[in-house]
């Protein structure tokens, strides 16, 4: 039943109860047993081991696993109990699920959010008493109080209203709070529904009476309400993978295939240079297994997990200094490729702060005094801001700002009586005792104000009302009204030195003298114009999303540089006249959605994404909490926020302020670049490894045992990688387009630089261990270690120290992928500390003690030098293939 669209009396039958008696206790505890409770079901939780194990699900982490167990069984299989290298991975696995379970958000903590806001008692009628009632036992057919100050408690159809004024903003998204009344509401001519903004003999759980009072009954409690709908949304939606979580899948099914892949043609390899006898012979079986460790662990990089999860904490941290604050890792990178950012308007563009932005008067101080004497709202000077019901705060603010405080007017013009604001006539009226005698001031709408008017003051006095005065005051009311202005008329009457002795509306409200018109909205943010302009200087597109009318909407959108036309906006109503398929068409043509309600977020979100674009949602009320889940970046406001939405957002902001998401986005865009600096790094010295030892075992001698190979990649590689999360953003940054969607983790020729620099660094590798067998032999024939396996120590000595310090130095020119290191100005001081600590754990595994647990031999100054030299050559030729590149790739990404 739509209680909205019938009378309220067939409301009443309908629910079975009545207005004047309520239900019967005995009633009431039978519909609490039989339909539960007035709350909102709680999500179920995870037990604690299982959101540990789940962080292990991931595919790089399950070949972390599988390099652990092939360590361990090298260790078995070696006859050593030296286990350090499983010991490594299994910290780095730990280390990882243990970051993911603190960081990432439960939806459970939205739904506890939910709840909090219901409120905690309620004032009910039952068996013909008001009686005061948890709100969790109210049940459909319960007649309901409310007064000022009063939560609502569940969705009512309002039976009775007595000027009462509702906050629904965080429901709704509007600004302003709605006149509430107890008349059935007769749909537009060709509608299907009313908005749920529009439904002004309603009122719904979670939001709140700021004024008057009234009367209703419950037609819907716990998840049977629109708070309800909402948590059930949250509840069902499911959390996508991020962009970087995406492509690091995909990198991790790669490196399978290929550590597949290569060991397989190891063994064809060994079967195919020993026939069939290689089946038979389980020593030349395992060593031949053993080669496949090596390329196994090669192949893998075992730091990357860690390495990216520690540089997008780093991110985090630098985020929360910029009241970014970021409760999902992964949502760091996912904003440096945001193209769409739908965004709430009040509080979010907006102040959510109604202003006096402009007057029609021919004397400014009579207006804004009268404008002030006849509110309720209050000045608090401590605060230096107005308190109470929003349009009359903000006269009450524009008072003050001139002077005219409410303690200084209370004092010298004390109220005597007044006609209180009714929403059927539209108007409020008071009279003051002053010097001269009694003045009524009286404020309200301009058209029912203007009708009461016999005079109007101007400068010089005041004189008859004429047409020609109403058609002057009409046309600067709708000037007003064509910006999106909220318009209020003042106008005051002179009782000389006897007060009225009947304050009603019908006494007081005529033979009024004109005074003037006050316009007000709630103005944008000062600084979100030029967030917005630099949102679409860096390629992304802001969308509008508000419950306002759609033309105030459109001023303040047009205001900001989001739309030009009032074409580029759609309302709700239209909307649901669009089938979703034709509206993920049809999405770029709009750029402002008013009068929208939670499900058409949700929508609006979907058609961006059907469009494989990065989405992002930002705003402050319940309404936002399912879009804002279900976008690719929900972005909550941190000071104007609800709980609900703060927990179900990726990143909240501190300060509420749009123009932060623009430094955040700046932001994640150079992490994204430091992280694929990261990735390209350590594949190029993985894919070097794989090279190298594969080569080496086709020719039949070992370059390098599993240890070492994990030695570099877990220890010398991660340190100038971490160290490369510090680099700062390359210029331009905010130029450049987002990111397609659809781009693989290796475009803009990220998988050619990792080939081409994984090539020459394996090369390096070889030339390395060739030069230090000749050292060892004085000859280039490797027969000696062919026939002799204990041999060829000095080589593989030399090959570990080139391949450890060749990505040192090829750390250097990852600072940029495509400039000249020798361009950069400011240099990364943590990058040249990462190099002097890698150079010294080399040195102390080669030259101490533990140089015989890794099987290295003592090497002399010479072929030091020649190792470093070689090491030290990845920069030229680096510089030369950047060289190259720049003159193919103009984007210079």
């Amino acid at each position: 039943m739509r209680e909205y669209l019938v009378d309220a009396q067939d409301v009443l039958e309908e629910v079975g109860t009545s207005e004047l008696e309520g239900l019967g206790a005995g009633v009431a505890d039978q519909r609490l047993q039989q339909n539960g409770p007035n709350k909102l079901k709680e999500a179920k939780k995870d037990p604690l081991w299982k959101r540990f194990f789940s962080q292990m699900a991931d595919p790089m982490i399950i070949m972390l696993l599988i390099a652990a167990l092939i360590s361990a069984l090298e260790g078995f299989y070696k006859g050593s109990a030296d286990f350090a290298d499983v010991i490594i991975i299994l910290f780095v696995v730990i280390l990882n699920s243990v970051l993911g379970v603190v960081q990432e958000s439960k939806a459970e903590e939205a739904l506890a959010a939910l709840q909090e806001m219901a409120a905690a008692t309620s004032k009910v009628i039952r068996d013909g008493t008001q009686v005061v009632v948890p709100s969790s036992e109210l049940v459909v057919g319960d007649v309901v109080i409310l007064e000022a100050g009063d939560s609502v408690p569940a969705d009512c159809r309002i039976l009775e209203s007595a000027s009462m004024k509702i906050e629904e903003a965080a429901l709704t998204g509007e600004s302003v709070p709605v006149t509430k009344h107890a008349h059935t509401i007769a749909l537009e001519e060709g509608a299907d529904d009313v908005p749920l903004g529009d439904r002004k003999n309603m009122c719904y759980m979670g939001s709140t009476v700021v004024f008057g009072r009234g009367r209703a009954v419950v037609v819907a409690t716990g998840m049977d309400t629109e708070m309800g709908k909402i948590a059930d949304a949250l509840a069902k939606a499911e959390d996508g993978q991020t962009p970087l979580q995406i492509k690091l899948s995909e990198l991790s099914r790669i490196l399978t295939i290929l550590v597949i892949a290569v060991s397989v043609v190891v063994f064809l390899t060994g079967f195919f240079k020993y026939g069939t006898g290689f089946l038979g012979n389980m020593n030349l079986m395992l060593s031949t297994f053993m080669i496949a460790v090596s390329l196994a662990v090669a192949a893998i990089p075992e730091g990357l997990v860690a390495v990216v999860t520690i540089v997008l904490s780093i991110g985090v941290t630098k985020m929360s200094q910029q009241n970014a604050i970021i409760r999902k890792l992964s949502a760091v990178e996912t904003l440096g490729s945001t193209q769409i950012i739908c965004s709430d308007k009040t509080g979010t563009l907006t102040q959510n702060k109604m202003t006096v932005v402009d007057h029609f008067t021919n004397n400014t101080t009579a207006h804004i005094r009268t404008m002030a004497l006849a509110s309720d709202a209050k000045w608090d000077a401590a605060q230096k801001n107005a308190v109470g019901e929003p349009t009359e705060a903000a006269l009450v603010a524009d008072a003050a700002q001139a002077g005219f405080t409410t303690e200084l007017l209370s004092a010298s013009r004390p109220r005597v009586g007044e006609a209180p604001f009714d929403s059927g006539r539209k108007m409020m009226s008071v009279v003051v005792r002053g010097e001269d005698g009694f003045m009524q001031h009286t404020k309200g709408g301009p058209d029912v104000v203007l009708a009461r008017c016999t005079k109007y003051l101007t400068a010089d006095g005041v004189v008859d009302m004429t047409d020609e005065l109403r058609a002057q005051i009409m046309e600067s009311n709708k000037a007003m009204a064509d910006k999106a202005l909220r318009v209020m008329a003042s106008a005051r009457r002179d009782w000389g030195a006897d007060k009225p002795n009947d304050f009603s509306p019908e006494n007081l409200e005529h033979d009024l003298t004109f005074v003037g018109l006050s316009g007000m909205i709630d103005p944008v943010r000062p600084e979100v114009k030029a967030a917005v302009a630099e949102a679409k200087s860096a390629g992304i597109r802001v969308v509008m999303i508000t419950g306002d009318h759609i033309d105030t909407a459109v001023a303040i959108a047009k205001e900001l540089g989001i739309i030009s036309e009032r074409t580029q906006a759609i309302s709700g109503a239209d909307l649901d006249r669009i089938s979703d398929e034709e509206l993920a068409q049809t999405i770029g043509n709009y750029g402002v959605y008013a009068r929208v309600q939670p499900e058409h977020k949700v929508r609006i979100v979907d058609a961006w994404k059907k469009q494989n674009k990065i989405v992002g949602m930002t705003g402050d009320g319940v309404n936002d909490a399912p879009s804002i889940k279900r976008a690719d970046i929900g972005i909550g406001m941190g000071i104007t926020g609800t709980d609900v939405t703060k927990n179900v957002a990726d990143m909240v902001l501190a300060d509420d302020n749009f123009a932060t998401i623009i430094g955040a986005v700046e932001e994640g865009r150079r992490i994204y670049d430091n992280i694929r600096k990261c990735i390209q790094f350590l594949l190029s010295s993985n894919l070097a490894e794989v090279i190298s030892v594969f080569i080496a075992s086709l020719i039949g001698f070992t370059i390098l045992e599993p240890t070492h190979l994990l030695w570099i990649n877990l220890i010398t590689d991660s340190l100038p990688a971490l160290a490369m999360a510090t680099e700062d953003a390359e210029p331009g940054i905010m130029k450049r387009k987002p990111r397609d969607a659809k781009d693989g983790i290796f475009s803009n020729g990220m998988g050619l630089d990792t080939i081409v620099q994984g090539a020459i660094i394996a090369t390096l590798t070889l030339v390395s261990y060739f030069i230090g067998h000749w050292y060892e032999y004085g000859t280039l024939d490797i027969s000696q270690v062919l026939s002799n396996p204990s041999a060829g120590m000095e080589g593989m000595t030399m090959a570990f120290l080139t391949l450890s310090m060749v990505e040192m130095f090829h750390s250097l020119n990852m600072r940029s992928r495509r400039q000249s290191i020798f361009t950069l100005k400011k240099q990364n001081l943590w990058l040249w500390g990462a190099f002097a600590m890698a150079l010294l754990l080399t040195f102390v595994v080669i030259e101490t003690p533990l140089s015989a647990a890794f099987g290295f031999a003592e090497i002399g100054f010479e072929e030091y030098i020649t190792a470093m030299l070689l090491a030290a050559s990845i920069i030229p030729i680096v510089e030369l293939e950047k060289l190259i590149m720049r003159a193919v790739d103009k984007d210079n990404r």
